[in-house]
């Protein structure tokens, strides 16, 4: 069994390289290189493809293949994977069209999942110049460039009506519109980047997420990282019916009905959004 520690002292310096490498193409818009994938896929730039590159390259350099299987969003996926109880989850660049638009909303996502269920995150923040990090049962941080470190907690709010909701900037459904219309919060924030909304969770700047998968839906890469930062610092991360996101499946997609949340009401959110749904669809 590996040492989760070290692993995560290797892929800090990783992540801090990746974000390094973000930021030079982000500060060169006029160069950026951009390709379409698919409708339901969505661009990729060569920004995504540098650091992917770079983490994989370093990943594989330190860990090997022997005892690890690598997921990542710009790479064929290769179905040995299956046979791994570990596996790194990597999304080089979570916002992808944020970055393009120069919202400033992206991140880095290097996550260990161990029999499909993630273990150990990191999530660097480029533009924050700052990198959450979790090892399971040890806590959340937020990290500084200069090593100092702060314990991360989700927030205590218990009332739905005083909490702020984050959601995606880009990828909205007819149904995930019409749950947060009818839930009672204070406020909504509309952020790119997963990360960067269950990193907001996570720090207890926002309360709570929703993900409504349609046409297309989260992928591994997305959730591994920020998840074991969410629920270190106190929160949940589930679908509607409360069971939890399995990790290494054939299909790498999270499809489904999906809530990130402070955990202190968790059950009464997801009871919530489902009857929303099913009162106005049915």
């Amino acid at each position: 069994m590996p040492n989760l520690e070290e692993c995560l002292n290797i892929g800090r310096a990783i992540a801090w390289g990746a974000s390094d490498i973000l930021w030079k193409y982000y500060q060169s818009p006029s160069t950026l290189q951009i390709t379409n994938k698919s409708a339901e896929e969505g661009d990729v730039t060569d920004a995504d493809l540098a650091a992917n590159e770079y983490i994989l390259s370093n990943l594989h350099k330190e860990f090997g293949t022997t005892d690890f299987a690598y997921l990542s969003e710009e790479t064929e996926d290769n179905s040995d994977r299956l046979n791994f109880d570990w596996v790194w989850a990597i999304d080089p660049l979570d916002g992808t069209s944020d970055f393009i638009k120069r919202t400033g909303e992206f991140s880095v996502h290097i996550g260990l999942s161990y029999r499909q269920r993630p273990v150990l995150g990191l999530v660097a923040i480029p533009m924050a110049n700052h990198l959450l990090t979790a090892i399971k049962d040890q806590g959340a941080y937020l990290e500084q460039r200069n090593g100092d470190k702060a314990k991360i907690q989700v927030s205590t709010k218990t009332d739905l009506s005083s909490m702020i909701a984050i959601a995606s900037r880009s990828h909205r459904t007819p149904k995930l519109e019409l749950i947060l219309s009818n839930l009672p919060k204070s406020q909504e924030l509309s952020v790119g980047s997963i990360g960067g909304k269950l990193g907001a969770i996570a720090c207890g700047t926002a309360d709570f997420y929703i993900s409504v998968s349609g046409n297309s839906a989260p992928k591994d890469w997305d959730y591994c990282a920020p998840e074991i930062i969410l629920t270190e610092a106190g929160g949940q991360l589930t679908h509607f019916d409360g069971t939890p996101l399995t990790y290494n499946n054939p299909d790498i997609t999270q499809w489904g009905n999906i809530i990130a949340s402070n955990g202190c009401v968790h059950s009464e959110l997801c009871n919530l959004s489902q009857k929303i749904l099913d009162q106005n669809l049915n």
